[in-house]
């Protein structure tokens, strides 16, 4: 059995095979070189961090499958400063059009020694910005940046930290490691 961590950098699909249509985008194949491996959950294209990779499907569907409950800790630069009342809603849970998000972790953090982003994230000078680490147990689509932006504070930036005990740690963009 075979496990990779892997951080996924921002624009690439987590897929090995390109679009069909569409402008050609880096994919898991240009930073990936192990056959029989595939994604145990999804980011995003403008989404960052942690993606695990197996191949072994049992293990891929404990790791992506909510009803499993495996924790994901996001980092997540958001536009203005969350007052309490927002991160208490994102705590208990924030009505989106698909219905109730189950409860979240949510708190605001000091902002976190990251690579760059490529490309920056728009910096605006009369808007501020702020950090928060979210975790959630559940895996709806857009997720973190649906409820960020329900609570009035749109999502500028998100790296998945960790899922359950696995972490980012010592990984840099673009880099992965056989941890299983």
């Amino acid at each position: 059995m075979a496990l990779i961590a892997f951080n996924k950098p921002y624009g690439v699909l987590c897929q090995f095979s390109a679009e069909p249509t569409g402008p050609a985008r880096p994919t898991l194949a240009d930073h990936i070189a192990m056959p029989g491996v595939y994604p145990a959950g999804r980011l995003d294209l403008d989404s960052e961090g942690l993606l695990l990779l197996t191949d072994d499907g049992r293990l891929q569907a404990r790791i992506a499958d909510p009803r499993f409950k495996a924790a994901k800790t996001y980092l997540v630069q958001v536009e203005g400063e969350p007052d309490e009342a927002a991160l208490t809603a994102l705590q208990r849970g924030v009505r989106l059009k698909d219905g109730m998000t189950l409860p979240a972790g949510a708190r605001r953090i000091d902002p976190p020694d990251l690579w760059p982003r490529v490309p920056p994230v728009r910096f605006r000078k009369s808007v501020p910005d702020c950090w928060i680490e979210v975790t959630l147990r559940e895996g709806r689509n857009r997720q973190v940046r649906r409820m960020t932006a329900a609570v009035g504070h749109p999502t500028l930036r998100l790296v998945r930290w960790a899922i359950g005990d696995w972490t980012l740690d010592g990984l840099a963009p673009g880099e992965w490691k056989q941890i299983g």
